[in-house]
């Protein structure tokens, strides 16, 4: 290691004259180094100190400048090390600097209401070998130290003044940081320091594009540290937007261009070449990773990160970018700063570019290690090649538009219509965007299954957007995610109507985790809970709708694109109605206890029936609910508005259903069926255990235990959901009359064949030999025997399997049926044939070759489900 150390000294002496000077300057750190003792020489560079503070922190950064410089050549202090000691010294310095101005006009007084915050590279913690500091100073007029007879303003410019010209002044000794207070807000008419409400008012009302970039990296550096992480938190919603925003990417677009056509060095690597602002340079990597972090950030917290490096992986861990993509930039991004730091050690000069002739450009790489200058150029054209693709892709260079097809043509006065009719389109900037989009928009209206259907749609999608031009953006930048937009449009009216009415879930959409199913029960429900734990009921109800809206969307795309099984689907539908439920009920009831109390020894239980209480609802189920309740009921509750405890429960699962189906601002979530309760629609909404209890013992139609087979307590206390399935257990359970049960069972499926027939062929649910007839099937058999009492029906049936009472292909057969009906509420939801052109989706969905194996499948199934009711109930069924 200490020929390394020596090896480094020896390339410092000979190819940096600056670092000559330094260590010819400071024996003693010198000779530290030399003796590889690199830890220690750091520690007395921080702790120099002299006569004076600007003295002192200009020999602190001469030192520290050596010290890092030898120490990086020596491969002692990686990259990260030294960028975070140079950042590290430029706050302190800030800090010391603020304290002393103030301290120097009002003695002993803190530094209070005066903040720089760091931005650029020094925010990042990324600070250049030799690098100039960027912060804005803001200022307090409130609680600013000032004399009696200072206004806040001119004393804020006092100190202002005074810390740029501490820290930049150069003497024998060099200097501390060269300051540019450009990055604040009006730079060109305010002054250099700016009072915490106008800062705010700019960049709420008249802040530019690179502005919201610049403080992803923002942090508070010096001087009043609180009231500058206040100021932060006051403009996050600036910084990150909620929704996905994608204009971002077509202002980084712009700002490159920008710089690109400023930018008048060479464009490839080699003598002259600017490693900050060539193409596929240091720059780029940094907008590539501020790009993604200003589109995705708003709803991605895990992205708000300073440091370039951090930033990439957290895409990558986020799924917004490659793992492979984040590694390749990382890695050229560490190189690309290594070898700027080189540039900058040989005469301590702020500069990015590589020499202009071949002996500096040798002196350079030799100083690097290298042997010539001709390997680093190599190096490096192959490190921005990599980089400018990358960069490139993101902003849409590397796609050139597809040729106008016949179809322009044929819809011109219709393109004519929407640039003239449509609010979307109003605006410089919108139509712009449009036009930028509009050959993949015709090429994709081309490809389409339906064009025509295709376009009404679309021309429904935008007349619900005040502007489009995010959406323009987005698919400019993402042009398959329009073919994939069409094809929602196109094949499924439900997953088109929600779209058109809810633009807004094209976020969902685009985002990686919209191709996975849901998470658990509990997760969901952490997501629908809004993270504001004071917010009212609105906010609340507001926040379930949002999020179930999404997933629900989100579902039906994958079920749309064939991502997964359709029961897979159903099983993620079911998740998300079981949490919306919970959290519906736990917002409801935090409301009314409010008013009305507890009631002592009550609490509210939620039964779910049908597929909700089978785990397996499709797009189109309501929820089936029965309400029940502990305790007595004459017992009144402890609030200011008491109520007895049968009146209490009822209102309360008023409020519940409410909850659950009331539209809000943000739309509507699911209907609500109650009608399985106990007498029906006649009977009280909410009943007591002991009446359920006693009603299904007693009173209750074989219907409603059949009904029960597929019961399952969703909401409640992990006791009082134990105790409802012990009963359900015990009902199911009861002795019956099997010739009896045989006869109402065959009455009841009867007398609904003559009232709800199939609505067409595909109603695999009401046709002869569908699910409603395997359903009957295997109730019969449960409540028979009181066996296979499982609430999933997929599950009941496999015990019967298992139990000999029904055939082993019965199972395939029901999973076909079912996929079909989850699949057929999306494409043909009224049972009829679906369109042509959604056929191939449809048989995909269902995991089927084609159209004509979906048909097959079905007729096959329904033949196995009229063959098992002959068997069990001794009944021919006509399919």
């Amino acid at each position: 290691m200490e020929h390394a150390w020596t090896d480094a000294l020896a390339r410092a002496r000979r190819h940096s004259p600056f670092l000559a000077r330094a260590l010819e300057r400071q024996p003693a750190l010198a000779a530290l180094l030399a003796e590889g003792r690199g830890t220690e020489a750091l520690a007395q560079a921080k702790t120099i100190v002299a006569p004076d503070l600007a003295t002192e922190l200009r020999r602190q950064r001469l030192a520290l400048a050596t010290v890092l410089a030898v120490g990086d050549l020596a491969g002692a202090f990686p990259l990260a090390q030294v960028m975070g000691e140079l950042s590290a010294f430029a706050d302190r310095a800030l800090d010391r600097a603020i304290a002393h101005a103030i301290t120097a006009r009002v003695p002993d007084a803190a530094p209070a209401g005066f903040v720089a915050l760091a931005l650029g590279k020094q925010g990042a913690g990324e600070l250049n070998y030799s690098s100039d500091i960027d912060p804005i100073l803001l200022y307090d007029p409130a609680t600013l130290p000032r004399r009696s007879r200072d206004e806040p303003a001119e004393a804020a410019q006092r100190y202002a003044r005074a810390v740029t010209e501490m820290l930049g002044r150069q003497d024998a000794d060099g200097y501390v940081f060269r300051v540019d207070l450009r990055l604040r807000p009006a730079s060109e008419v305010s002054p250099p320091a700016i009072s915490f409400d106008a800062a705010l008012s700019h960049y709420e009302s008249s802040a530019v594009a690179w502005e919201r970039a610049a403080f992803i990296r923002a942090r508070a550096a010096g001087g009043d540290i609180l009231a500058g992480q206040r100021f932060l938190q006051a403009i996050t919603p600036f910084v990150w937007r909620r929704s996905l925003d994608f204009t971002a990417v077509e202002d980084i677009r712009r700002l490159t261009r920008r710089i690109r056509e400023a930018y008048d060095g060479p464009r490839q690597p080699g003598p002259g070449f600017d490693l900050k602002r060539g193409r596929g340079g240091i720059r780029e990597i940094e907008f590539f990773a501020q790009t993604h972090q200003l589109v995705h950030g708003g709803r991605r917290p895990a992205l708000r990160l300073r440091g370039t490096r951090a930033a990439l992986d957290a895409l990558a861990t986020e799924g917004l970018i490659a793992a492979d993509t984040a590694d390749a930039l990382g890695t050229a991004y560490d190189r690309l700063r290594t070898v700027e730091h080189r540039l900058q050690m040989v005469d301590d000069r702020q500069t990015h570019s590589l020499p202009g002739t071949v002996p500096a450009l040798d002196n350079v790489a030799q100083l690097d290690g290298l042997p010539d200058g001709a390997a680093l150029v190599s190096e490096l054209a192959e490190l921005t090649r990599i980089v400018a693709g990358h960069y490139d892709s993101l902003l849409g260079e590397d796609r050139a538009a597809p040729s106008v097809p016949a179809l322009a043509q044929h819809h011109a006065d219709r393109v004519a219509g929407w640039r003239a009719t449509l609010r979307a389109l109003r605006g410089v900037e919108a139509r712009a965007a449009f036009d930028a989009v509009l050959p993949w928009l015709l090429d994709a209206f081309d490809k389409a299954p339906d064009p025509p259907q295709a376009m009404a749609r679309w021309e429904r999608l935008l007349t619900r957007l005040p502007s489009a031009v995010n959406l323009f953006r987005l698919f400019e930048q993402r042009p398959g995610l329009l073919d994939e937009v069409l094809r929602l449009l196109t094949l499924s009216r439900p997953l088109g109507d929600a779209l058109a009415s809810r633009p807004a879930l094209l976020d969902r959409l685009i985002d990686p985790s919209a191709r996975d199913l849901p998470p658990s029960v509990p997760a969901l429900a952490q997501q629908m809970r809004p993270a504001d734990t004071a917010s009212d009921l609105e906010a609340r109800l507001d926040r379930i709708r949002q999020v179930v809206g999404e997933e629900r969307f989100a579902l039906g795309a994958q079920l749309v694109a064939a991502r997964h099984d359709a029961v897979a689907i159903a099983e993620g539908l079911g998740r998300v109605a079981e949490a919306a439920l919970g959290c519906a009920g736990e917002a409801a009831i935090a409301a009314f206890e409010a008013a009305h109390g507890r009631v002592p020894g009550g609490r509210l239980v939620i039964l779910g029936l049908g597929r909700l209480g089978g785990g397996a609802p499709t797009h189109a189920s309501d929820l089936d609910l029965v309400y029940l309740f502990t305790g007595g009921i004459g017992v009144e509750s402890d609030g200011l508005r008491p109520l007895t405890a049968s009146l209490y429960f009822n209102r309360l699962a008023q409020r519940v259903t409410a909850a659950v189906s009331v539209p809000t601002a943000e739309g509507a979530l699911y209907e609500v069926d109650t009608r399985l309760r106990p007498q029906g629609a006649q009977g009280p909404l909410a009943v007591s255990m002991d009446s359920f209890a006693r009603y299904q013992r007693e009173e209750a139609w074989t219907w409603e235990h059949m009904a029960l087979t597929r019961a399952r307590a969703l909401f409640g206390t992990a006791q009082d959901r134990a105790d409802v399935t012990a009963l359900l257990g015990e009902v199911l359970r009861m002795p019956r009359d099997a010739a009896d049960l045989r006869a109402q069972v065959l009455a009841m499926r009867a007398e609904m064949a003559a009232h709800k027939p199939a609505t067409g062929p595909l109603d695999v649910k009401l046709l002869r030999g569908g699910l409603v007839d395997l359903e009957f099937v295997i109730h019969f058999l449960q409540l028979r025997g009181g066996v296979a009492l499982h609430p999933q029906l997929g599950l009941a049936l496999a015990d019967l399997i298992a139990l000999g009472l029904l055939p082993a292909a019965l199972a395939d057969h029901h999973a076909v049926l079912a996929r079909v009906l989850v699949a057929q509420r999306l494409f043909a939801p009224d049972g009829g044939e679906p369109a042509e052109v959604a056929r191939p989706a449809l048989a995909a969905a269902c995991g089927l070759a084609d159209y004509p194996a979906l048909l097959q499948a079905s007729a096959q199934a329904r033949a196995a489900v009229a063959q098992a009711w002959h068997d069990v109930l001794q009944v021919d069924l006509e399919v």
